[in-house]
C-alpha cells in the first residue's frame, strides 16, 4: 500500500486501507488488482484523471499529421509551369507533409515514358535541399508515381553546413 504522499505503508486488509483513505478524504486506487496482493494507491483519483486528460489535450495539440499531397504534370510540362509545380511541392515539404508526384501520360505519350521519369528525377533534384526521396518513379498504369519526404531538422542543419562549407572553399 502507497499513500498519496508516496510513504509505503506495507501489507494490509482493505478495510484498514479505505478507513485511512477515506480520513484523508481521498480515493483508494487499485493499480495491480490481479497481483497477490492486490496493489493499491491512496490518491485524489478525480485530480489525477484531470491532469491525464491535460496532458492528453497538451500531446494532440503538438502532434502534426502528416498528410501527402499531390502534385501531378504531364510530360510536356513547360518550364514555368514546372517551377509553380516545384514551389507548390516545397510549400507542402515546408509544412511537414509528404508528397507524391505524379506525371500522367495521355495517348501516344506513353511510347516516351522515359521523359516523364527524366521529369521526375529532375523535380527530385530541384528538392534535393529540402526532401527526401522516398520511393523512386515507378509506372502505376498511366502514371508515373514518385513519393517525396520533407527532411528532418538535424538533416537540414548538416545540409546547411556542407553548403557553407563549399562556398568557403570556392572563395578560396
Amino acid at each position: 500500500m502507497i499513500s498519496s504522499t508516496g510513504e509505503q505503508l506495507g501489507i494490509m486488509s482493505a478495510r484498514s486501507a479505505l478507513e485511512i483513505a477515506a480520513r484523508q478524504e481521498l480515493d483508494l486506487v487499485k493499480i495491480s488488482p490481479k497481483a497477490v496482493p492486490p496493489v493499491c494507491k491512496i490518491m485524489d483519483y478525480g485530480r489525477y484523471r484531470f491532469e491525464q486528460s491535460k496532458r492528453e489535450k497538451e500531446m494532440r495539440k503538438n502532434q502534426h499529421i502528416v498528410e501527402i499531397k499531390e502534385v501531378r504534370m504531364s510530360p510536356s510540362i513547360d518550364s514555368g509551369d514546372f517551377n509553380v509545380k516545384l514551389r507548390s511541392a516545397k510549400k507542402f515539404l515546408a509544412e511537414g507533409d509528404r508528397v507524391k508526384v505524379a506525371v500522367r501520360f495521355r495517348g501516344r505519350e506513353m511510347a516516351h515514358t522515359e521523359i516523364g521519369a527524366d521529369l521526375l528525377k529532375r523535380f527530385a533534384a530541384e528538392c534535393s535541399d529540402v526532401a527526401n526521396l522516398d520511393k523512386k518513379p515507378n509506372m502505376e498504369g498511366r502514371h508515373m508515381i514518385m513519393f517525396l519526404s520533407p527532411k528532418t531538422a538535424k538533416e537540414l542543419n548538416t545540409a546547411a553546413k556542407k553548403a557553407a562549407a563549399q562556398e568557403k572553399s570556392a572563395e578560396k
